[in-house]
């Protein structure tokens, strides 16, 4: 995933082993529960990438496929997707299931976000 400058990935992939670490840090994290075949996750991938572009500075953008870590899909319940969690420190703040307007998604970012 490619956003801006060529070569700068503003969205990571997360594990089981560095789920934690990362989207449970400091800060907000926003983190896209998908799976490869899901055609909703498809359509929703550009409006998280565009997300991920316009809050770089105060936003930790992830991505879990479903498939490769099931045990993250178990751990937080969910049941259908896409699914996006919204952290802020280590709380599950919000979640948004199924494809939503980027408009959306940003007023839910925005009520928490902390913008020096």
């Amino acid at each position: 995933v490619k956003v801006n400058e060529p070569g700068v990935n503003l969205i990571q992939d997360l594990s089981e082993n560095s789920f934690d670490q990362a989207a449970l840090s400091q800060g907000l994290a926003l983190v896209d529960f998908w799976a490869e075949w899901c055609g909703p996750c498809r359509t929703l991938g550009p409006i998280v990438e565009k997300l991920a572009s316009h809050n770089q500075q105060h936003l930790k953008v992830y991505k879990v496929n479903v498939d490769d870590h099931p045990g993250l899909a178990q751990r937080y319940e969910v049941r259908g997707i896409p699914t996006l969690l919204l952290f802020d420190n280590d709380q599950l703040v919000e979640r948004i299931v199924g494809v939503q307007p980027a408009a959306a998604i940003q007023a839910i970012i925005d009520g928490y976000a902390v913008v020096a």
